[in-house]
């Protein structure tokens, strides 16, 4: 593993607000700094009461400000929400005020429902099936002037952005192969392609201007604290927050209980432990084994951790001690 970084979806507590949240992920993302995560990423969701990152460019220029050296990146922009032309500037600007810092991930799916993507004046028979044209397009307004262009991005062009492709299935994984470009499995809400997914983006990969050789992340979630029942409680937050999504109705963070078994019928906990199946849970000791396990079998270049934790002190421990096991395997 070369690198570890972070995921963030400035998550809104039910006692919370945005501007707490966004708060919260900035001293988050400090702390990240501090601790060595190479990368904060944040992510575009729209319409939902527990997720504060919906305009994610403004949001990581919030983080890039208060931060040095971290690598402040799009996990991701749903780029068929927009025009490529718009998260050209908006990410040419965050590189032009904070250079050789920004990342931009992007995304196909929607981040939300029907009705926003609506209002998003997104067209749903047609949209993801541009992807790979507005990717293509996106990544010219990045390269340098050429004689006689009439369209730029000002600013963005000439930043040479760097730019990833993020999935949950096989499409992405092939798009960014064929096209050369880092990639990134959404394998802490999607575990189930993982392995394909990244086989298939090894095997198929063509060099190109952008990347000589695959580079490959994947996420996981990691609830840690000082003892393996606080962490299995931190847990239950998301898993909360999971239901009462499936159930069509989403809200902001709830907190932790006690009990698990508590928070829904059985087969609901089973399909929320089936999408939160690559999760880390315990204390530093407990989830050392489990990442290393992880490594072996999926050998990334980098390991993105996530987790949504009702408190903000314990969401800080929670990064800690991930950071105190991934340092020791940072090219070991």
């Amino acid at each position: 593993m070369r690198a570890y970084s972070l995921l963030d979806l400035s998550p809104i507590t039910d006692t919370g607000s945005a501007r707490q949240a966004l708060q919260n992920s900035l001293d988050l993302a400090q702390h990240a700094e501090a601790q060595g995560y190479r990368r904060f990423w944040m992510a575009e969701h729209h319409n939902m009461a527990g997720v504060a990152s919906a305009a994610t460019a403004v949001a990581l220029g919030y983080i890039a400000a208060g931060t040095e050296k971290i690598r402040v990146a799009a996990g991701g922009v749903m780029l068929p929400n927009h025009a490529p032309l718009v998260i050209a500037e908006q990410f040419g600007t965050l590189a032009a005020l904070y250079p050789d810092r920004v990342d931009l991930g992007l995304g196909r799916a929607p981040g939300t429902d029907g009705a926003t993507m609506t209002a998003l004046r997104r067209d749903p028979l047609h949209a993801a099936d541009q992807f790979p044209q507005d990717v293509r397009e996106l990544l010219h307004y990045f390269a340098p002037e050429k004689p006689g262009q009439r369209v730029r991005a000002v600013p963005g062009v000439g930043l040479q952005v760097p730019v990833w492709l993020l999935g949950s299935s096989l499409y992405s994984a092939q798009l960014a192969a064929a096209m050369g470009l880092p990639f990134a499995f959404a394998s802490h809400f999607a575990p189930a392609m993982l392995d394909q997914a990244l086989h298939l983006y090894r095997e198929q990969f063509q060099p190109s201007e952008f990347l000589e050789a695959p580079y490959v992340a994947a996420a996981i979630n990691v609830f840690a604290a000082d003892s393996d029942d606080e962490a299995r409680r931190l847990m239950t937050s998301i898993e909360q927050q999971f239901v009462a999504l499936r159930r069509g109705t989403p809200g902001p963070l709830k907190p932790p209980v006690a009990d698990p078994a508590t928070i829904a019928a059985p087969s609901e906990r089973a399909q929320v432990a089936q999408a939160l199946a690559e999760s880390a849970v315990g204390t530093g000791e407990t989830i050392a084994p489990w990442i290393d396990r992880f490594l072996e079998r999926t050998r990334v270049d980098e390991l993105i951790v996530t987790g949504a934790i009702y408190d903000h002190r314990a969401r800080l421990r929670s990064f800690e001690l991930a950071a105190e096991v991934l340092r020791e395997r940072v090219n070991a």
